[in-house]
């Protein structure tokens, strides 16, 4: 186990080293940090040498903030400028947060932005401040169509955060069965993956991360899943005129610019909602489980309870990822 002090340390020295300034490093490294403290390491520390990668070929700013403009009242549109993602992204919130606070609700379209990570970390703070959020972001083409054996949608993610007592709701799921990144946390540790995650670059099943990398990931639910992830991406896109479907680039390589798009919509609940949602969320969590010794849990309950055990004990991350990072600091 590494205590996370050290790693948060070891890790923002790597990042100043690589050219971001302390600030816009603190921002990059909470979100990644918080990944993997959740027991999320798709989204998280392995992401380190890549942000490093991106701004050593040009092609994330890690100085800029994006520029914001209204294209309405209440719709924020935001140029990220190839900005480092939770940092234009917070900003944007920022923004929309305190224009919902007067309009009930603000919709933002983010393009030209880096990739935005775990979704739940912006529910979470945004819910923490007593907004309900929706957030959707979309990938390269990662996975295939119901039926089909060709990569051609992202694995288009979703984000729901409504504040609750004591800790606010927060939901967040790909619409595919996986992420590519936890494809790629399975071929850091040199594990296998489950039969029927993906399908490799000839169209067919395989148990090889490496493989399923060249490959295309399933979506989950079937045709539902499927259905879902396309409708996303469709929606992100027209609203953000950003690339869509094998034309998206730049979340998952450190080549090209990022391309694809992020919709965010801040809303102002309802007095009565904190009680309300937070009664409901109780009465779920005691309702009788299938197996004693297994409680009902609330989606992110487990992971926030992963995120506590990690801040008392510290993390076991993938030695090579963490080999990377420490010479990463030292360079």
């Amino acid at each position: 186990m590494i205590p996370v002090e050290e790693i948060r340390t070891t890790a923002l020295r790597a990042l100043t080293k690589g050219g971001l300034s302390l600030d816009h490093a603190t921002i990059q490294l909470d979100l990644l940090l918080d990944a993997e403290m959740r027991g999320v390491p798709s989204h998280g520390l392995l992401r380190v040498p890549r942000v490093i990668e991106r701004v050593a070929n040009g092609v994330t700013d890690p100085t800029t903030k994006g520029a914001q403009s209204w294209r309405g009242r209440a719709f924020l549109d935001v140029d990220g400028k190839q900005g480092l993602g939770p940092v234009v992204a917070l900003l944007a919130l920022e923004t929309a947060r305190d224009r919902a606070a007067e309009t009930g609700s603000c919709v933002v379209a983010v393009r030209n932005c880096d990739h935005l990570g775990m979704l739940a970390f912006y529910a979470e703070k945004l819910a923490s401040e007593g907004k309900v959020l929706l957030g959707m972001t979309i990938s390269e083409a990662l996975v295939h169509p119901f039926g089909g054996r060709q990569a051609m949608l992202g694995t288009n993610p979703i984000t729901i955060g409504v504040p609750a007592e004591p800790l606010p709701f927060v939901f967040d799921m790909a619409t595919s069965l996986v992420s590519m990144g936890k494809i790629h946390d399975h071929a850091h540790r040199g594990v296998s993956i489950p039969e029927g995650w993906a399908l490799d670059a000839e169209g067919n099943s395989t148990t090889d991360p490496d493989a399923a990398k060249l490959g295309a990931i399933a979506p989950f639910g079937g045709a539902k899943g499927y259905g879902l992830g396309l409708a996303f991406e469709v929606l992100v896109s027209a609203l953000t005129g950003s690339a869509i479907g094998t034309a998206v680039k730049g979340t998952l390589d450190s080549m090209n610019p990022c391309n694809k798009g992020d919709v965010f919509v801040v809303m102002e609940p309802a007095l009565s909602v904190v009680p309300l949602v937070s009664g409901f969320l109780e009465d779920i969590r005691h309702s009788a489980p299938v197996d004693p010794a297994e409680p009902v849990r609330i989606p992110g309950d487990r992971a926030v309870a992963t995120r506590e055990r990690a801040s008392r004990e510290g993390l076991t991350v993938a030695s090579e990822v963490w080999d990377r990072i420490r010479l990463l600091a030292e360079v």
